[in-house]
């Protein structure tokens, strides 16, 4: 079989938005999957050549994914060989997909891996597909959800989570791995996971065997919107979850993936590609060929559209020339997906690696589910990982972190050597007669409290929006001291904690019993919460909530901005640095001395701070430049 290369050389094609073939962008890749239901309508090479028109003449690909299965549906050799011509001459770089599912449209039905039929026919696919590719990957559901007879005599005494971690391991390398490289010993096999990380356990993805078995994974970065879809995921997951499992498979994460399902406006599918790219994915794909033919409508512009906003709507839809001259006029959604890599290509690469507060969550662990991401939104840089972080000056702890038989040692000796942990509620309740009283008597209840006003620190008292449930904590006094109290009538209970051992602190972060109330929180808590959480980074945000901090090695940043509205925030350094530059406009911003929060008896050092304004749903990339 002939090797699939890489990107190829640039030529002159007939048509498309540029004179030449891929690769089209300077920092990134560009790919679109075909589910097996296009591929096999591409067999009619008329529909095909006109698709393909509509398509590149609105964004650049440089790669496609041929499906060859979904649904109990093969796409036919015949075919498949004639896709794969076509999208070769057209120059793109092409590959295969497999999609595990009997019957998407039922609750996603999966394989059974019990089943014998169901695991021959899972092998004969993975051949038939690696006959054909040098390359394929996995489209999200290598799991299996199913209890059928088989699967619970297999199970026997085992958990469902023990029993499905075994079944699929073992699939992974009997069904598909082996008998695919049998076949091909040159193909290459990707697992792609979709955006539910907390809860892969449960059916079976195993990430921490998985990724070394695969010759690469892949990232479901679409997040879709937060309240009309059933996951409810925030929109700061379509970058956390690539750095997750960028740190789970360090260069082997081969890109972030994006569908155009559940997003009310335009602005929330282009955000989930500018996420994944601020992530340093090196490749984008876009869910699915089917999904680009969809006709850009009015209803997609935003309230906010008409402000100067990062993604233009109306700037988006004026009709543009091709490079031989011809005027296109914008169609369907692939525009703004072209508008939108244009415009962070621009600058991505002027970036370096992505850094944040360190977040430890075990394999296969659940707790506080998905508790970073709603951090994220509230401007703490966040960096989930898979392995305890050592060296860094603070991490975090959330309840998922129980999971660690040996996390109340590790966290003492963190702290004895002068690092400072903070842990969330939740994992406090989690801990309770498991040691953590050793290093400090605070105690979490089972009583709740109402509350609506805050203290931060020596601060005067500040009003939330609404009233937020939270657990009350207990301390012993003079032992341990309240950073941020809640208060209700005439009492009170902390919302951020601080506990002294040895050479370093223990912070208790309280976490509010719905998790989006976070949000409700008045600025001056949250510039405290983001004080403490960002010891050892070198920038902090202050101001309202809903907005993002992305810091990166090389003295770069982003504030994003999630509010319907404009918004000024303000970045603080303790770094000699009198000015920032903004990469898009060319602004240089000048900062502005200011002593920094003292915590009782604690002076703290001056430090500086940038005033910057962000439009809705907007960011703004920023680098740190001169120096005093």
């Amino acid at each position: 079989m002939k090797k699939i290369t890489g990107l190829l050389l640039p030529l002159f094609i007939f048509c498309g938005i540029s004179a030449q073939k891929p690769p089209f962008y300077k920092n990134f890749s560009v790919s679109v999957y075909a589910r097996a239901y296009e591929v096999r309508d591409m067999a009619d090479q008329k529909k095909l050549q006109e698709t393909w028109d509509l398509i590149s003449r609105q964004v650049r690909i440089d790669k496609i994914y041929l499906e060859t299965h979904r649904d109990k549906l093969i796409v036919d050799e015949k075919t498949l060989a004639s896709a794969i011509k076509f999208f070769k001459s057209k120059g793109l770089t092409v590959a295969g997909g497999i999609t595990y599912t009997i019957d998407e449209s039922n609750n996603f039905e999966t394989f059974c891996y019990s089943n014998p039929e169901h695991r021959a026919m899972a092998k004969e696919i993975a051949e038939y597909t690696a006959k054909h590719f040098d390359e394929f990957i996995l489209d999200d559901f290598f799991f299996t959800s199913c209890k059928c007879d088989l699967c619970v005599k297999a199970k026997g005494d085992m958990s469902w989570t023990d029993f499905r971690l075994k079944l699929m391991t073992d699939a992974a390398r009997d069904l598909i791995i082996n008998p695919a490289k049998a076949v091909n010993p040159k193909v290459k096999i990707v697992i792609k996971y979709p955006n539910w990380y907390e809860h892969f356990q449960g059916l079976g993805f195993n990430l921490e065997d998985e990724p070394k078995m695969f010759d690469g994974i892949y990232t479901g970065t679409e997040t879709r919107d937060a309240v009309s879809s059933d996951q409810h995921l925030q929109q700061y997951e379509s970058y956390l979850i690539f750095r997750y499992f960028e740190n789970i498979a360090p260069g082997r994460n081969g890109g972030g993936w994006v569908d155009s399902g559940g997003a009310s406006y335009l602005d929330r599918y282009t955000e989930q590609f500018w996420l994944t790219l601020f992530a340093k994915a090196p490749e984008i794909t876009m869910f699915d060929w089917r999904q680009l033919q969809s006709a850009l409508r009015a209803g997609q512009r935003g309230a906010w559209q008409g402000t100067g906003t990062s993604f233009d709507f109306d700037e988006m839809i004026k009709p543009y020339k091709l490079a031989d001259g011809t005027e296109v006029k914008p169609s369907t959604i692939a525009r703004a997906a072209a508008v939108t890599f244009e415009q962070v290509d621009k600058f991505i690469g002027q970036l370096g690696n992505p850094v944040g507060l360190k977040s430890y969550r075990p394999y296969h662990s659940t707790g506080e589910d998905f508790l970073q991401n709603y951090l994220g939104m509230i401007g703490i840089p966040m960096d989930l990982c898979p392995e305890f972080p050592e060296d860094v000056k603070m991490i975090l702890l959330t309840e998922s972190a129980k999971y660690d038989p040996a996390i109340v040692q590790k966290i003492r000796r963190r702290i004895q050597s002068g690092k400072n942990v903070m842990i969330t509620s939740g994992l406090l309740r989690a801990l309770q007669g498991k040691g953590i009283e050793d290093i400090a008597e605070i105690t979490y209840t089972d009583r709740k409290a109402l509350v609506s006003e805050f203290k931060a620190g020596w601060g005067k008292l500040v009003k939330s929006s609404q009233e937020i449930l939270i657990p009350q904590i207990n301390y012993l006094t003079n032992d341990s001291w309240e950073e941020v109290s809640a208060i209700q009538g005439a009492t009170g209970w902390p919302l951020l904690h601080r506990a002294q051992y040895s050479k370093g602190y223990l912070y208790v972060l309280t976490i509010p019993e719905n998790f989006s109330d976070l949000y409700q929180y008045p600025p001056e808590v949250l510039n405290r919460i983001r004080s403490v959480a960002s010891q050892g980074l070198n920038l902090r945000l202050e101001g309202p909530t809903m907005v993002s901090l992305f810091l990166y090695d090389n003295g770069t940043f982003i504030v994003e901005s999630f509010l319907p509205e404009s918004v000024t925030v303000r970045v603080v350094t303790g770094q000699k640095t009198d000015s920032i530059e903004d990469l898009l406009s060319g602004e240089t911003i000048t900062g502005t001395v200011v002593q920094a929060f003292m915590a009782r008896n604690r002076q703290a050092d001056p430090e500086r701070s940038f005033e910057i304004t962000v439009k809705p749903h907007s960011y703004r990339v920023f680098r740190l430049t001169g120096s005093k």
